[in-house]
């Protein structure tokens, strides 16, 4: 499970631009970026005029740009234990498992202070997914941005949606983070429940963007 929860920190972290050395190991189609292993497509959230950019490992990607997005989407083959953890927890549980284990556990370990703030399983999206939301102390993608605009250098808390679910024998755990915190400095006016709404819909846009491979016995899921 070691090699899992570096692969989970990487991805929830951000860091896979660092981590990565040479060029993509999956493929762009056109407009769309297809994983290594073939497990999902998605439509590239990014253009290359405003910034955009990709990085991958063989189970997560990232994209950012230089405005205001950064979002990262892993999938992991679940091993034995996974499924196993599955069979006897059931979903709900398995993914609260899942993100307090590996997820939030990653985000702690990097991130001193960082911290659930809420979390919401939704039985009807995905087959089941959970999603929470995380406030990370100098876990910001954009510290640039602070920089450049020209607001106190104190770096403002970091807050990320995460949305988990279960597809074709893998964990998929989608990343992203509110990056408007950082970049409008004393502007930024947000209340909780905007920002909730902010990054759900966010979310729910990457996953609209994906299409599943379809594996034997397996069923392509409801969105």
């Amino acid at each position: 499970m070691l090699r899992l929860t570096l692969a989970i920190l990487l991805a929830t972290a951000g860091l896979t631009a660092s981590a990565q050395e040479g060029p993509l190991l999956g493929k762009i189609e056109g407009r769309t970026y297809v994983s290594p292993t073939g497990t999902f497509r998605v439509t590239i959230p990014v253009l290359p005029e405003l910034g955009g950019d990709i990085t991958d490992t063989p189970n997560v990607v990232t994209f950012q740009d230089d405005f205001t997005l950064h979002v990262s989407i892993a999938a992991f083959p679940q091993d034995a234990t996974q499924r196993w953890e599955l069979s006897t927890r059931g979903l709900k549980d398995y993914l609260i498992y899942f993100f307090s284990n590996f997820v939030l556990a990653d985000f702690k370990q990097t991130f001193a202070g960082a911290q659930i703030e809420s979390a919401k399983y939704i039985p009807s999206m995905l087959d089941g997914s959970l999603l929470t939301y995380i406030l990370v102390p100098g876990g910001t993608m954009f510290a640039d941005r602070i920089a450049q605009i020209g607001f106190s250098t104190r770096v403002p808390v970091a807050k990320r949606g995460n949305l988990l679910f279960v597809r074709n024998g893998h964990i998929f755990v989608i990343s992203t983070e509110l990056a408007e915190r950082a970049v409008e400095g004393s502007h930024y006016k947000k209340t909780t429940e905007e920002e909730d709404e902010i990054l759900r819909n966010r979310l729910n846009d990457i996953v609209g963007k994906m299409t599943f491979a379809k594996t034997p016995g397996a069923e392509t899921a409801k969105k």
